[in-house]
């Protein structure tokens, strides 16, 4: 075995490499770029190098500096993950001339399954199933609409030398076969640098269903079963499952004999993945086969109890399988879904941003988290926007769909939109609970996989106003304690006026529509006026700042985000997005410099905190201005000293008007 490898990756499956090197007492050398400097990858391993700029194709992708990394580490092996150089056949190549172990296949395996119309000449000599089509090297664009003609249409335009569906084309009758080719052959050529195309017979509703192989270097070959990854978004996996639903023994036997033939005509070694497509009469097909450790390798180990790491360090060393076909069995049911900063509205569009609020649901025998992020984090423009793979087991398909279920309502991230509430609303639909899989599931159920984006609910409001208010008085409560006279009646929050009914009235902006609630105030919370009537709401913030809520008798949990004026209400795996109309919120923040504060807006004075003289700590409320029938609270910028009020209680001042005059610890009474 190793005594010390190198990560040449990023990320989760860095991290995921990590945890099993460590367990088994092997070091470990991360690479990282500039974007990932402070990665938690970087953090976790032994030892770390920095390989270049951000721009992958300038850091991550440059063999040579992956290689020179190595050298300097005195690292004996090198783990490529997948993405990257884990299929660059030059790249394992290189690895043994420098004397380095790459764990992975043979580069003679990585070529032959590299090419897609390679790999299925390959398997047809293997008599593996092939889908029916045209896998040759001529690209004459007669020949090829020929060889479409022959085939029957619906047939589908692959590029050969790449996946992730760029250079694909469905075409369902002759006269659109010329532009499809063109468009293909343009995109391969800009993805891959090669513009050949294959043909295949477009199956119109098939599954997805692959099949993990392992190969040792003594000959020994098993599969660890099948894999079911048909929910998939242009052309990528969304969600994966083994065992697949419904699969009959006989047909999973199989299977997983076509697949070892795979691995056994390339001689493998190593951890692989042969995909099929299943029919829906039961015929499947060969597709291709990664020559790598698989994104959804997760779901095997849960339900299989095995290590695929652990595996792929031992072969690499020249060990036996650790076990042998008969060995191997099936353990309950895995699901993974992939938890992505992109937009489902917006065509799953990435999204960037920092990662300012994230918490997870708590790992245990039946929810695994595997991720290469923290909270504070950035998704850059420069690599995948996954921020982690969520895996949950059970002991059947039934309750590992109400373990995911579960852990997504728990799963909170603020900073990016995600996929997250996607993801809830697709494991719910009844067709995927039932089992109704294929690769056109999400575009055959888009109405109810993409609703309309529905304005604020009465809860999400209550929930909005309940925080905003209870923090009030938390910070009141925290300025009282720190005052020379606790028991001022200028600590209260509780809305009091003279003669007139106590309240607030807040306004929160939900896409671009202003939303007025008026919050009255009860000895037992406040009777909020919402849209959709009146509700008694009450609660507290606990020690992880979350809500306990008592809407109208109804309690629940939520969590609401702030960063400055925009709330984040989390609630059940689901968040909205208000803004708090509040141009004096953060006065303090802006008018920082020179001691002044001032009205940026039209207002009249009904409380001032603070006497002339006073010594505050920064976030101490000053003055309360009611301007646009709303409250705001102006607090101390830092913390200072009070030397001078310029208007009382009831007094009207415009927009600009000086309040009163502080001054920072550190600074001259101005």
């Amino acid at each position: 075995m190793f005594d010390k490898i190198l990560i040449a990756n990023r990320g989760e499956i860095a991290c995921r490499i990590i945890r099993t090197a460590r367990r088994l007492g092997i070091r470990t050398v991360a690479v990282y770029s500039d974007a990932d400097a402070q990665a938690l990858h970087v953090s976790l391993a032994d030892e770390a190098l920095r390989i270049g700029p951000a721009p992958a194709r300038e850091s991550y992708l440059r063999p040579e500096l992956i290689l020179e990394a190595a050298r300097r580490s005195g690292a004996g092996a090198i783990h490529p993950g997948y993405g990257f150089l884990s299929e660059n056949a030059e790249f394992a190549e290189a690895c043994a001339e420098a004397g380095l172990i790459f764990i992975g296949p043979p580069a003679g395996a990585i070529r032959a399954m590299g090419s897609k119309s390679a790999a299925k000449q390959i398997m047809e000599a293997a008599a593996v199933p092939l889908v029916p089509g045209y896998h040759g090297e001529q690209q004459d664009p007669e020949l090829l609409a020929r060889a479409a003609a022959g085939i029957g249409y619906p047939v589908l335009i692959k590029a050969s030398a790449g996946g992730g569906g760029k250079g694909m084309r469905v075409v369902g009758e002759a006269a659109a076969f010329d532009d499809a080719l063109v468009a293909a052959k343009r995109e391969a050529l800009s993805g891959f640098g090669d513009d050949r195309v294959l043909l295949e017979k477009y199956l119109t509703r098939p599954r997805h269903v692959e099949i993990q192989v392992f190969a040792d270097s003594l000959g020994n070959v098993v599969h660890l079963f099948e894999r079911d990854c048909s929910i998939q978004r242009r052309h990528q996996k969304v969600l994966e499952e083994a065992p697949a639903p419904g699969m009959p023994e006989e047909l999973r036997r199989s299977m997983g004999a076509a697949a070892v033939a795979v691995a056994r005509a390339i001689g493998y070694v190593g951890a692989g993945t042969v995909e099929f497509l299943l029919d829906q009469d039961g015929s499947f097909y060969f597709m291709e086969m990664n020559t790598r450790l698989q994104v959804e390798h997760p779901v095997t180990e849960m339900i299989t109890g095995q290590d695929l790491v652990e595996w792929q360090f031992r072969v690499a060393a020249g060990e036996p399988l650790p076990l042998g076909q008969e060995q191997l069995t099936i353990s309950g049911h895995a699901i993974e879904a992939r938890i992505y900063a992109e937009d489902p509205q917006r065509d799953f569009l990435p999204s960037i941003g920092i990662l300012g609020h994230l918490r997870t649901p708590q790992e245990n025998a039946h929810v695994r988290i595997d991720t290469g992020v923290r909270a504070g984090d950035e998704v850059s423009i420069h690599y995948d926007p996954m921020i982690a793979k969520l895996i949950v087991w059970d002991t059947d398909r039934t309750g590992a769909l109400r373990r995911l279920a579960t852990a997504l309502a728990e799963y909170q991230v603020v900073g990016v939109t995600t996929n997250v509430a996607f993801l809830a609303t697709l494991a719910g639909h009844p067709a995927f609970a039932a089992g109704d899989l294929d690769t056109g599931f999400i575009e055959r159920h888009r109405t109810a996989l993409f609703p309309r984006i529905s304005p604020a609910t009465d809860q999400v409001l209550a929930l909005a106003c309940l925080d905003v208010l209870l923090r009030r008085t938390r910070e009141a409560q925290q300025a009282a304690a720190a005052s020379p006279d606790p028991w001022s009646p200028w600590h209260l929050t509780s809305g009091w006026r003279m003669n007139v009914d106590n309240h607030h009235v807040l306004v929160f902006r939900d896409n671009g529509t202003d939303i007025s609630i008026i919050a009255h105030y009860r000895p037992s919370g406040y009777l909020l006026e919402l849209p959709g009537g009146e509700q008694m709401a009450s609660g507290s913030l606990d020690h992880n700042g979350d809500i306990l809520a008592d809407l109208n008798g109804a309690r629940c949990r939520a969590t609401v985000v702030r960063h400055n004026d925009d709330l984040v209400i989390v609630i059940q795996g689901r968040s909205h997005r208000l803004t708090l109309h509040d141009p004096l919120a953060h006065v303090g923040e802006q008018e920082d410099q020179g001691g002044r504060l001032t009205a940026p807006m039209p207002g009249k004075i009904v409380a001032v905190l603070v006497e002339p003289g006073a010594r505050v700590a920064k976030g101490t409320p000053l003055v309360i201005l009611e301007a646009m029938k709303m409250e705001h609270t102006i607090a101390a910028p830092r913390d200072g000293l009070v030397s001078e009020i310029h208007f009382s209680v009831g007094a009207v001042v415009n927009e600009g008007a000086e309040l009163l005059a502080f001054a920072a610890d550190g600074e001259q009474t101005p």
